[in-house]
């Protein structure tokens, strides 16, 4: 009697299910057979995306791979070496995968340890870079959003994205440069009492007494009372050698690292709108030929890409008719349309100018309205005139960029050219707000610049009012910032969720004229630069102000995000993604700048608050650097006054220019080396339609004959 087969024990599974016999014959996977067909030599045409057969087709949400690891992948499923011709991608792409390829052999080939670990210490980055560009935040959020609502509002959200990464990073640094020395020397003392002899007088922002819920409350919204002297404002840190260093130097570390940041986004940003701007990109037989991606997977992401090229062209086809129209015009129409324009941009001046005068009154009212008895003595009204440049900034920008808006279709514009000077006069509208702000507030610290005032002239600035000027400036940034949370949540609830909803309760042309909204770009996106640049002035005064910002825009994105999605529809007209690359961040550098005006001003020439902060008791905030590097060895000494000396100004100046000089004259003979280029590509194309229509010409005559 033949034995049946044994069976192991480990065999059987939890399930119950059917044992493996142990004697299974082992073959051929289904996923080589099928890489050993003949259509699957077509994945090499299919793009670096595509899985071959067998293969996993769950798709990839987040991040797209690297070149050089699509490369190495698909030269493994296929077993030999890809040549760099065959690849569908671009020159650049080629090139790189065929160096890397040829390096791959020079470190194999030679056997040296050397080699072998350059190539592993070059796998090892490419791989980590593979992994932090695919742990990007909001990746596919982003791709979806520009797939639905166009590359515009993609742009916005990218910026935010971008800014909050800016405001983490500056988290980071004022945690350790200046919330840990304050701690790391000794627990801070508490605020100077009332008895302190000082010719500046006394500054205690402790509250007395029993303190109600309600003014706890409206403490918290305006920055007084407990707030005051707690590590969120500048008045709380204590006079100590090494923290008045760090506290300093944690405002140009900071300044110098989002430069650096910025100004690396808008290189990137130039290249694309140079391309664009330049017509090699923007042509309709590109969108139409070249702007589709076969390595698409699923439908969600070939929707997504429909929509982009369908944006794309949209904005094409619209800039192309303005184009056409402003080029047969006649010289009284262009007469005609620069009139136009000339009155709309005196309407422009005339209602900043009026916003402006409108902000200083507010400012200097609210200083007034404060010493009022009835003011002081009802809570209520005592926060909304702390509030009151901040209501008046914040409903200038509410009320003037719609008109803004509709004022730019008047002049003739094509759209991109709209959406930049749309963009231009609000941005304006919101900095210089700021800046008036800063300085009506910079006329009641110093006495209108005058330091020989009665007021001012025993320490500097109006100890009497002000005793302590920075936390004040601390205070106005900090309020700004509350007020335009509150007011972006307020607009969501109380405007674009009841549209939305009257939009369903009323079905007819009444519900959907009034329910259909627009995610508004340009004025989302100042809303943003305006918040940042406000982070920005105020993070000296008020060292927490980045951290509150890093939450305020967390929630921002998601509650943008939600209000887009359930509330708003797609842009009937939109606009170029390449010019918003560039722009945005241009603005966000002028951002920057304009806020480094008062900051540096500040610490240069006002006196430091003489009951106050780490820098009491000096004639200015930056005597402390000399004081600190007078501490240092000689020699070190002689090299930092050396950095500031006129024999090394001088030839780093010169360098400087010589560099700028060499790098100008480099880009414009590339630049004739292109446009030389491009005429000899025109030659050719007509000499190939000339040998054309020569041969069609010789092919009659000869059938002629």
């Amino acid at each position: 009697m033949e034995a049946g087969p044994t069976w192991e024990p480990e065999a059987w599974g939890s399930s119950g299910g059917w044992p493996a016999p142990r004697g299974a014959r082992a073959g051929p996977s289904l996923s080589s057979v099928l890489n050993e067909l003949p259509s699957a030599a077509t994945l090499r045409y299919r793009g670096p995306g595509v899985l071959p057969w067998g293969a996993s087709g769950e798709e990839e949400e987040d991040g797209e791979s690297n070149v050089q690891a699509m490369a190495e992948a698909a030269q493994k499923e296929l077993g030999e070496p890809i040549p760099s011709r065959e690849l569908p991608w671009p020159m650049q792409a080629r090139r790189t995968h065929r160096q890397s390829h040829a390096r791959d052999k020079v470190a194999q080939g030679s056997g040296s340890r050397v080699a072998q670990w350059a190539l592993w210490l070059r796998r090892s980055k490419e791989k980590t870079q593979e992994r932090l560009h695919t742990l990007q935040p909001w990746a596919w959020t982003l791709k979806r959003i520009g797939g639905q609502f166009g590359a515009g509002t993609e742009s916005y959200f990218s910026l935010l994205r971008f800014l909050l990464l800016l405001n983490v990073l500056a988290s980071v640094l004022k945690a350790c440069m200046t919330l840990l020395p304050t701690w790391l020397e000794g627990t801070p003392p508490g605020p100077p009492g009332p008895d302190t002899s000082s010719p500046c007088g006394f500054y205690n922002p402790d509250p007395q007494g029993l303190v109600t819920f309600p003014t706890h409350l409206f403490s918290l919204l305006s920055g007084v009372g407990f707030l005051e002297w707690s590590p969120l404002f500048y008045g709380f840190y204590p006079p100590r050698q090494h923290l008045a260093v760090t506290y300093l130097c944690s405002v140009f570390v900071i300044g110098l690292l989002h430069l650096v940041l910025i100004l690396h986004r808008s290189v990137s940003g130039l290249k694309q709108t140079l391309l664009a701007e330049s017509g090699v990109l923007t042509s309709y037989s590109h969108r139409v030929f070249s702007a589709w991606d076969f390595g698409l997977r699923g439908d969600v992401h070939v929707r997504l890409r429909h929509r982009i090229i369908l944006y794309e062209l949209q904005v094409e086809l619209e800039e192309a008719v303005v184009r056409r129209q402003a080029a047969v015009r006649t010289l009284s129409q262009q007469a005609k349309v620069w009139s136009v324009r000339v009155l709309l941009n005196l309407l422009v001046i005339a209602l900043l100018g009026a916003a402006f005068y409108g902000v200083y009154w507010a400012t200097g009212a609210t200083v007034k309205l404060q010493e009022t008895p009835l003011v002081q003595q009802m809570p209520l009204v005592k926060l909304g005139v702390d509030y009151l440049p901040s209501i008046f900034i914040s409903g200038v920008n509410f009320l003037l960029p719609p008109v803004f808006k509709l004022i730019a279709p008047l002049e003739g514009y094509t759209r991109s050219r709209q959406i930049v000077f749309i963009l231009l006069r609000t941005v304006f509208l919101r900095l210089a707000s700021l800046l008036v702000l800063l300085f009506s507030l910079w006329n009641q610290i110093t006495c209108g610049g005058n330091a020989e005032a009665e007021e001012c002239k025993t320490c500097g600035y109006k100890y009497k009012e002000l005793p302590c000027w920075e936390t004040r400036l601390g205070q106005e940034m900090y309020k700004l910032l509350i007020f335009d949370l509150l007011t972006g949540l307020a607009v969501m609830l109380l405007i674009q969720f009841p549209r939305k909803l009257l939009c369903g309760l009323c079905p007819g042309p009444l519900g959907r004229t009034v329910g259909t909204q627009e995610f508004q770009v340009p004025d989302e996106v100042l809303g943003l630069i305006y918040a940042q640049t406000v982070v920005w002035v105020g993070s000296f005064f008020c060292p927490l102000l980045p951290m509150l910002n890093t939450v305020k825009f967390l929630l921002l994105f998601y509650f943008k995000k939600f209000t887009l999605f359930s509330t708003c529809s797609p842009a009937s007209r939109t606009f170029r993604a390449a010019t918003v690359n560039f722009f945005f961040p241009l603005v966000l550098l002028l951002g920057l700048t304009i806020s480094a005006v008062p900051v540096l001003y500040s610490i240069f020439l006002i006196p430091p608050s003489k009951l106050c902060g780490p820098f009491r008791g000096q004639s200015s905030i930056w005597a402390k650097i000399p004081e600190s590097i007078s501490s240092l060895p000689r020699i070190t000494q002689n090299f930092l006054f050396f950095l500031g000396t006129q024999a090394f100004a001088v030839p780093l100046l010169l360098i400087s220019s010589i560099l700028m000089v060499y790098t100008l004259v480099l880009a414009n003979s590339y630049g004739r080396l292109i446009s030389e280029l491009k005429r000899q590509i025109e030659m050719e194309a007509q000499n190939k339609v000339f040998l054309a229509q020569r041969a069609v010409a010789l092919s009659s005559a000869s059938g002629a004959l």
